[in-house]
């Protein structure tokens, strides 16, 4: 018999974790039999920097954890037995059938209606793959559900005579859940709630569930920011007990503890934090010392100080993990008597904190540090606006502290930049709310001055406690801490980048990791100002890969740290406050902790960090919606920010909202989806859609409900009127044209672990 022929492996050092997954699975796929070590599997990927020989070490201990290889003994591995099955996770279309995204296979694996087997959108499923396909693609069909995405569900309430349904408004949910009478826990008509589902019959169709939550009527401001948390299983109030437990924390504080601290209320504190903040992570200390360097504290909220570890409040943070941040609100990690009283580092106040205090010369060079437990007392509390202002003009509060601290940052910053680290410097979208936070107006927050003050002394304090444990000086081995890791960009990615913007006459080396950053870096400064500015910064964000929480360093790409942690911000995130407990056990001596269990507090902690930031995206897009709803028939000027099979995205210059053109609507032509060149072209005319492209839109629709903004394409003649949409056979014979090619290619299919604004090449299917 014929010896199946080896596909040959990757030669360069450009590989991500995504990246090296992919080519160890496939190491193990071609001998299943096999007992490799790193080092082995480093050698056969000719990969000889160290930096990516370990980044092998912690990929295969996550492909153990994820159940796709088995460690035999310390530092070998081989592949689990697999017998037509995969596991992955369902992403279900409004159609009703779905695809199974997994690692262990290149393609998704297409699964019909039926033989979906009540697996959600979202459940981590077990597969068997068909041996015969009807379709290009891999079929299937879930026999196991492993593990279930979410069980409660937000929707609108529909009561019959004996019993009721809820509705789902998610755009993936395909069934109702059934209600009995006695389950409705007051909800009524049309309200929007939150159902559990409880049981799921095997004959029945609809899930039984039961109402946990009554949200309110729909289009009250309250009852859809509830919602918006809800639909992400997040939290909107605090557990009775937990606030009766916050009470009972006295914010005193006692002579014996003052005593065990070093103090630093004589010495020139101050906070600079959003003008609506009330919770103050972090404050600055500055004095000149003798020998003429500068004494920079960077002080923190010591939340470690007051929250016990598995306590009430504590068990509570945990599951939270993040404050989520909303248009109009925030939604705190910790109980309001301590995010913005007991723990906030409020001015003139007595303050516990854990701080890093830095000797610095006049050039920026970092002389000595020290790591420990402090007392302040804040002199002043400046808003981003009081600071800049005192930058700009030299003149105000604390002008000579301010821009000393100024002047060092931006040297800092400087040396950050020329070891690679890459400068994203985005504008926020905000919005004027009135009383009852509907949107009246939109405007756009830029970092100034003064946000990269607090940021690049931020950065150093992070990289600082995650180097001094990472990198111990006896050369001893490093114990188990919480890093901050950011991966080396997908290389796919990065090729697709690299092709898109030489279509406006710029380019980036991608033969390397420094190469990458400082082309990138380049790109940034040549594209500012310009039209084109926007459309490209994204791009280059999105070629990046996601920072997550690890106990396994790979160091941080985008900030070209070989060592980077979260210390500065425990009242608003978890892993600050694990790193705060981190640092004060090895401080003391302490033997290092158990990594799996801190590695599985990372994944959850990234998880909901990621959800806090999906939840926040829906409510921007609630907004948008909200605010452009009077403005239908309207003509506003916009950029192409995405294209796809189905149709054409479009963000409005002057607001930043986004919508989209059906490509159904498109008249005069059969158009379809060119991904290679980033455009939508008609087969006959050759006129073209191209992604960062000019166009004039109408408002056709807000649909509120769905936050979705649909968009009609306004096209004028050489008189200046309104050219007509006249639909032809063949535009609309193309609207079925995308839904029938929805299956996709592999690079297409990988690349849908993103934001709910990636779209197009991106990954994204509007259904």
């Amino acid at each position: 018999m014929e010896k199946k022929q080896k596909r040959p492996f990757k030669t360069h050092q450009g590989f991500n974790k995504k990246d090296l997954k992919k080519q160890i699975l496939e190491i193990f796929y071609q001998d299943p039999e096999k007992i490799l070590t790193y080092k082995l599997i480093a050698s056969v990927l000719n990969i000889s920097d160290q930096s990516t020989i370990q980044l092998v070490n912690a990929v295969l201990e996550e492909l153990t954890d994820d159940g796709y290889l088995q460690q035999k003994e310390r530092g070998k591995f081989s592949m689990k037995a697999k017998t037509g099955y995969i596991v992955g996770k369902v992403d279900m279309t409004q159609k009703g059938y779905a695809f199974v995204i997994s690692d262990e296979i290149e393609e998704d694996v297409f699964i019909a209606g039926p033989n979906l087997n009540r697996a959600l959108n979202g459940d981590k499923v077990r597969v068997y793959l068909n041996a015969i396909r009807k379709r290009k693609q891999p079929e299937g069909e879930v026999v196991e559900i492993l593990e279930r995405a979410k069980t409660s569900f937000v929707g609108i309430i529909s009561l019959s005579k004996n019993f009721a349904f809820l509705v789902p408004t998610g755009n993936k949910s395909n069934f109702d859940i059934f209600i009995p009478s006695d389950k409705l826990n007051g909800a009524k008509q049309g309200q929007k709630a939150v159902a559990k589902i409880t049981e799921w019959p095997p004959h029945a169709k609809n899930p039984f569930g039961e109402i946990i939550d009554v949200l309110g009527e729909p289009g009250d401001n309250n009852t859809e920011m509830h919602a918006i948390l809800a639909e992400f299983d997040l939290p909107y109030k605090f557990p009775e007990n937990v606030d009766r437990e916050a009470e009972k924390i006295p914010a005193e504080i006692s002579k014996e503890e003052i005593s065990r601290r070093r103090d630093f209320r004589n010495t020139t504190t101050f906070t600079i934090d959003p003008g609506d903040a009330k919770d103050f992570d972090d404050a600055l200390s500055i004095k000149k010392l003798e020998n003429g360097n500068w004494e920079v504290g960077v002080h923190i909220a010591d939340v470690s100080h007051y929250i016990k570890p598995d306590s009430i409040i504590d068990n509570e943070a945990f599951d939270r993990a993040t404050s989520v941040y909303l248009v109009d609100r925030v939604v705190p990690m910790l109980p309001e008597r301590l995010s913005n009283g007991v723990c906030s580092l409020g001015p003139k106040e007595d303050k516990l904190c854990f701080a890093v205090v830095f000797e610095i010369d006049d050039n920026a060079n970092l002389i000595n540090h020290w790591i420990g437990r402090t007392i302040i007392n804040s002199d002043r509390r400046f808003a981003y606006e009081e600071a800049q202002l005192i930058i700009e003009t030299g003149e105000g509060d604390l002008k000579d502290e301010i821009l000393k601290l100024n002047e060092l940052a931006k040297k800092i910053r400087a040396k950050r930049f020329t070891t690679g680290a890459i400068a994203f410097d985005r504008e926020e979208v905000k919005f004027y709310l009135d009383e009852n936070g509907k949107p009246t107006g939109v405007y756009f927050k830029i970092a100034k001055e003064s946000n990269q003050l607090i940021e690049e002394f931020m950065l150093l304090a992070n990289r600082t406690v995650a180097e001094f444990v990472g990198k111990p000086k006896d050369k001893s081995k490093p114990r188990t801490f919480v890093y901050r890791i950011h991966d080396r960009p997908d290389p796919e990615k990065l090729e697709s980048f690299s092709n898109f913007i030489g279509k406006f006459g710029y380019g980036i080396k991608i033969d390397s990791p420094m190469n990458i950053s400082r082309s990138i870096n380049t790109l940034l400064t040549e594209v500012k100002g310009k039209h084109e500015e926007n459309v490209i910064s994204t791009l280059a964000v999105r070629a990046m890969a996601k920072a997550v929480y690890s106990t396994r360093n790979i160091g941080h790409y985008g900030l070209s740290f070989d060592f980077y942690s979260h210390f500065t911000s425990p009242i608003r995130r978890y892993p600050d406050l694990m790193v705060h407990r981190l640092l004060e056990r090895y401080l003391d001596g302490g033997r290092s902790v158990d990594a799996d269990q801190y590695e599985e507090k990372c994944r959850h902690t990234s998880a909901m960090e990621q959800r806090a930031v999906n939840a926040e995206r829906s409510s921007i897009k609630y907004k948008q919606v909200e605010f452009m709803q009077d403005k239908v028939g309207q003509i506003f000027d916009g950029t192409i920010s995405g294209v796809t099979e189905w149709g054409i995205y479009v963000e409005l210059n002057d607001n930043k909202c986004e919508g989209m053109i059906s490509i159904k609507d498109l008249s005069g032509d059969f158009y379809f989806f060119d991904e290679k060149n980033y455009c939508i072209s008609g087969m006959h005319t050759n006129k073209t859609y191209q992604l960062g492209g000019d166009v004039k839109v109408e408002i056709a629709r807000a649909n509120l409900e769905k936050k979705q903004l649909d968009f009609k394409l306004v096209e004028f003649d050489e008189n200046g009127n309104i050219i007509p949409t006249v639909k032809s056979e063949s535009s609309e014979y193309s609207s079925g044209r995308g839904e029938k090619n929805r299956g996709r290619s592999s690079k297409e299919g990988k690349s849908r672990d993103k934001s709910p604004k990636e779209k197009s090449f991106r990954g994204k299917r509007r259904k």
